[in-house]
C-alpha cells in the first residue's frame, strides 16, 4: 500500500491531494471588503485582514485597538447583535462610517472572537414585490423540470449574471446541467455532465454550512488576515460561514479555464443532503450585495422545499399504483385461490411504476413474465446468481453485463435490473429489467483527463478543455431512480406478504404439505399466526413470539390473544367475529406486553373456505406501524410548530421590517406544508421523518435569513431618507 496522503494547507493542495484541502482555513480574503476579528470580552481588534485599516479609510492599523476607538458608528450597530448566537447564518447590519455606508456581515467561529465582514453597501431592492412573486412562481411549478427551468430565470433576472445553471448531482456525484439561462451570444452548456472529482468532497461538506458563495473577481489577489494564527484559539480561523473567503486556487484556476469571471452558487439542500446547486458565471468581475446573496439564499430553500415536494407525489403516486396491485391480488385468491395471474393480467400496474420495460416472477420453479424479458434458460441463470450473492432486500444494477460478464449477451432487454427475494426459500425472485440504452454522454470537457502536467510533477492544472466531449456509453440501461427503486421496495413487500398469506392458507388446505409450508412461514420477518377452524392455534411464528415476554406461556387458541393487546375487549370481540360471523378484521391494536411502551401494530386477519360457507381455518398476519407513527407524529409536530417558531424573529424587528417579514414568509410557510403534505402522502415512512425534518430546518433558515433582510431593507431604507 501506498503512503497515506497529508492533509495538504490552503493553497498548497494539487490535483493529487485536493479532496483533503483545508478550503475552510483559507486565512485570506477577496479584496472588495475587509475583515476584523474582536475579542468581545474587551472589544480589541485581535485579527484583521491587511486592507482592513485602507478600506474603512483609516490613517493607522486596526490591530490591537478597540472597535470603539476605529469605528464607534459600527459599535453601536452591532451592539444589539451581541447577544445572538450567530453561529450558523450570519447577520447584517448597515452602517454609515465617515461617508460612505457599508453593510457589514457578523458570525461567531467556535471557540473565537465576534468575526466583521464589511463590504460597501448595495442598492436597496424592492423585496416585497420580487420575492413574494418568484416564490409563488416556485410554489405553482407543476414538475421537477418546469420548476429548474423557473429557478434558472429567476435567478438571472434577480442576480443578473450572464448565465444561470441548475446543477443536479445523480448516485455518484457527477453532475449535469438540468436547467439554463444564458445571454444569447454564450455556448449553451444544457445537458453537459460533469464529473464528480470537479467538486471536492471537502467542498460538498462546506456547501452546506455555507449555502451561498460568492467570487467577485477570478483575477483578484488574496489579501491575507494578520496575524496568520487566530490569537484567541492559536489555530487557523475557521472561515467556513465567511462571505469573504478566498477560494481554492485549483478552484480559481479552473474557472479560469472556463473563461469565467464571476460566480455566484446557491446549494440545493434536499432531504438533508446535497441535491445540486445554482451555479451563476459571468464573465467580467461582479459584486453582489448582501441583499442579494440573502435573496438568493432564501430562493434556494424554497426550491429545495418545492423539490422535495415533487419528487414525494411521484412516490404517492406509485404508492396508489401499489396499492391496487395489491388489492388485485388479494381478490384473486378469493376469487381462483391462486395471486399470481393478478399480477401479470395488467402489464402497466407491475411495469409503470418500477418504469420498467419487463418483469418476471421466479416461484415455486415456475416462472411467469411480462413484456421484454430474457428467455427461460437466462431467468434461471439469473435466478442462480442471485442465491449465490449475499441476500439483500433490494438488489439493483444499470449495467448487469459488467457485474456478471455472462450477461453481457442479454444487454439488449437486461442490461438495467432490480430484484427482490419474495420469500426465505432459494431461487424466488420478482426480478424487473431495462434494456441497454447505448447513448452519447456529453461531458464538459474529457472526464477521463481532468488532469494536465506540466514541467515538473508538482505543476498541475485542472482541466484546460471545457469543449463539449462525447462519450459513447454501452452495457448500460437508464439509472434507476430513488423512486423506481422505492416502488420495486413496495410491490415486493406486498407481494412477500401476499406469498406468506398464500402459504398460510396452504397450511389449513394441505396438511401434507405442512412440514415444508411450515417452514417458510416460521421464518418470515412478519408476525402471523395461523388457526384451525375451532380457533386453535396450528403455528404462531417466532417473529411474533418475539413481541412477547420471554415469561408468556404459549398461546393454544386465538381466543387467548385478547389479553395481550389494551384494546382487549375490542379484540375479544373482533376476533369472536372472525371465528363466528367469519369478518374479515382489519385494524390498529397495541400490544400491551413486552419491553417498553406498546407497540402499534396493523392487524390483517381473514377466515380461509375451502368451499362456500366452509371454514378451514384463520390467518392473522401483523405489521408493526412504530416506525409510520413515529413519522405521523414528526408530521403532527411539524405542522404545530412550523409557523410559530418561523414567527418567532418577529418579536425582534421593528414594524416595518415586520410587516414586509410576515409579508414575505406567507409564500415560504405555504410552500413548506404543501411539501409537508406531498411528503406525507408519500410511500416511503422510513424516509418521512428526516424528509419532513429537512423541510422545517429549510423554513426555519429561511425565517431567520429573511428576519435579517427585512431588518436590512427597513435600516436602508430609513438611512436612505435621513
Amino acid at each position: 500500500m501506498g503512503e497515506p496522503l497529508s492533509i495538504p494547507p490552503f493553497g498548497q493542495a494539487d490535483l493529487s491531494n485536493c479532496e483533503l484541502e483545508q478550503i475552510h482555513l483559507a486565512q485570506s480574503i477577496q479584496p472588495h471588503g475587509a475583515l476584523m476579528m474582536i475579542r468581545e470580552s474587551d472589544g480589541l481588534v485581535v485579527q484583521a485582514s491587511a486592507n482592513a485599516a485602507a478600506f474603512l479609510g483609516l490613517d493607522e492599523p486596526v490591530l490591537d485597538r478597540r472597535l470603539a476607538e476605529i469605528a464607534p458608528e459600527l459599535t453601536a450597530a452591532i451592539a444589539p447583535h451581541l447577544d445572538e448566537a450567530l453561529d450558523t447564518i450570519p447577520n447584517a447590519v448597515r452602517v454609515r462610517i465617515g461617508a460612505e455606508t457599508f453593510d457589514v456581515m457578523l458570525h461567531r467561529p467556535p471557540g473565537e472572537g465576534l468575526v466583521i465582514e464589511i463590504e460597501r453597501a448595495g442598492a436597496v431592492l424592492p423585496l416585497a414585490t420580487q420575492i413574494e412573486k418568484a416564490l409563488q412562481t416556485v410554489l405553482g411549478a407543476p414538475s421537477l423540470r418546469a420548476l429548474c427551468d423557473e429557478a434558472a430565470r429567476i435567478y438571472k433576472s434577480i442576480a443578473g449574471y450572464d448565465r444561470v445553471m441548475v446543477y443536479r448531482f445523480d448516485e455518484l456525484g457527477h453532475g449535469q446541467v438540468f436547467s439554463e439561462q444564458r445571454e444569447p451570444e454564450l455556448e449553451p452548456y444544457l445537458g453537459n455532465r460533469y464529473p464528480a472529482s470537479d467538486i471536492p468532497q471537502i467542498a460538498r461538506r462546506l456547501y452546506q454550512r455555507n449555502r451561498v458563495r460568492v467570487l467577485v473577481d477570478v483575477a483578484y489577489t488574496p489579501v491575507p488576515l494578520v496575524p496568520q494564527a487566530s490569537p484567541l484559539s492559536g489555530t487557523d480561523l475557521d472561515m467556513s460561514l465567511c462571505s469573504l473567503r478566498s477560494m481554492s486556487p485549483i478552484h480559481i484556476q479552473y474557472l479560469k479555464n472556463m473563461g469565467v469571471g464571476a460566480t455566484l452558487v446557491a446549494s440545493l439542500m434536499v432531504g438533508g443532503k446535497l441535491w445540486g446547486l445554482v451555479a451563476c458565471h459571468h464573465y467580467v468581475p461582479r459584486i453582489v450585495s448582501f441583499e442579494v446573496r440573502a435573496v438568493c439564499e432564501l430562493l434556494a430553500e424554497a426550491i429545495a422545499t418545492r423539490i422535495a415536494a415533487l419528487e414525494s407525489f411521484v412516490q404517492a403516486q406509485a404508492e396508489l399504483s401499489v396499492r391496487r396491485l395489491e388489492q388485485r391480488m388479494i381478490e384473486a385468491i378469493a376469487r381462483e385461490g391462486d395471486w399470481r395471474m393478478a399480477l401479470f393480467d395488467n402489464s402497466q400496474a407491475l411495469l409503470v411504476p418500477v418504469n420498467a420495460t419487463g418483469a418476471a416472477l421466479l416461484y415455486e420453479g415456475q416462472i411467469l413474465t411480462t413484456g421484454e424479458v430474457p428467455g427461460t434458460p437466462d431467468l434461471r441463470a439469473i435466478g442462480a446468481w442471485l442465491d449465490s450473492k449475499p441476500q439483500v432486500p433490494l438488489y439493483a444494477t444499470s449495467a448487469l453485463g459488467a457485474e456478471m460478464p455472462d450477461f453481457s449477451r442479454i444487454a439488449a432487454v437486461a442490461s438495467g435490473l432490480v430484484a427482490t427475494p419474495v420469500s426465505h426459500s432459494p431461487g424466488e425472485y420478482l426480478i424487473w429489467f431495462r434494456p441497454e440504452r447505448v447513448r452519447t454522454v456529453t461531458w464538459g470537457g474529457d472526464p477521463l483527463k481532468p488532469v494536465l502536467v506540466g514541467a515538473t510533477p508538482h505543476d498541475l492544472s485542472p482541466r484546460r478543455s471545457f469543449a463539449k466531449w462525447h462519450q459513447l456509453v454501452e452495457g448500460t440501461s437508464d439509472a434507476w431512480t430513488a423512486a423506481d427503486l422505492t416502488a420495486a421496495r413496495l410491490i415486493s413487500d406486498t407481494v412477500t406478504d401476499v406469498v406468506l398469506q398464500f402459504r398460510a392458507v396452504s397450511v389449513l388446505i394441505a396438511q401434507h404439505q405442512l412440514d415444508t409450508v411450515r417452514s417458510q412461514v416460521l421464518v418470515s420477518d412478519q408476525p402471523v399466526i395461523i388457526a384451525d377452524a375451532a380457533g386453535g392455534i396450528l403455528v404462531c411464528n417466532a417473529a411474533f413470539n418475539r413481541l412477547l415476554p420471554l415469561t408468556r406461556g404459549k398461546l393454544a387458541s386465538i381466543d387467548d390473544l385478547g389479553p395481550l393487546f389494551v384494546q382487549a375487549d375490542e379484540v375479544r370481540q373482533r376476533i369472536a367475529d372472525l371465528a363466528a360471523q367469519h369478518r374479515t378484521w382489519r385494524g390498529e391494536v397495541q400490544l400491551a406486553v413486552g419491553q417498553g411502551e406498546p407497540r402499534l401494530l396493523l392487524v390483517r386477519a381473514d377466515p380461509v373456505f375451502s368451499s362456500p360457507g366452509k371454514v378451514l381455518g384463520f390467518v392473522l398476519l401483523f405489521m408493526d406501524l412504530t416506525e409510520r407513527k413515529a413519522a405521523e407524529s414528526v408530521r403532527s409536530r411539524f405542522h404545530e410548530s412550523v409557523v410559530d417558531r418561523s414567527a418567532l424573529y418577529s418579536a425582534r424587528l421593528d414594524p416595518k421590517a415586520d410587516q414586509l417579514y410576515r409579508t414575505l414568509l406567507s409564500p415560504v410557510v405555504e410552500n413548506a406544508q404543501l411539501a409537508a403534505l406531498e411528503i406525507s402522502d408519500g410511500l416511503d415512512t422510513t424516509r418521512m421523518a428526516d424528509m419532513l425534518g429537512s423541510v422545517q430546518a429549510s423554513v426555519y433558515r429561511t425565517a431567520e435569513v429573511l428576519a435579517h433582510l427585512a431588518a436590512h431593507a427597513a435600516r436602508s431604507e430609513d438611512g436612505d431618507k435621513d
